[in-house]
């Protein structure tokens, strides 16, 4: 737990910064789907999940 925590940390400063650099190639793209895999299996995966959720419920509810 506390080292894929690490990982999941590590990847997101690191595509923080990649976004920012304006630089999204293949690698940064590798280190999304890793930092996005890593998330997957954290404590943090059903808060992620049900956010998802809600959002797509409130924007499945706009209507124009």
């Amino acid at each position: 737990m506390a080292i894929s925590l690490s990982v999941v940390v590590l990847l997101a400063i690191v595509l923080v910064v990649l976004i920012r650099g304006g630089s999204l190639k293949a690698g940064p793209a590798v280190v999304a789907v890793l930092f996005g895999f890593f998330l997957a299996s954290t404590d943090m995966a059903p808060s992620v999940n049900k956010f998802m959720n809600s959002l797509a419920e409130t924007i499945s509810q706009i209507s124009f």
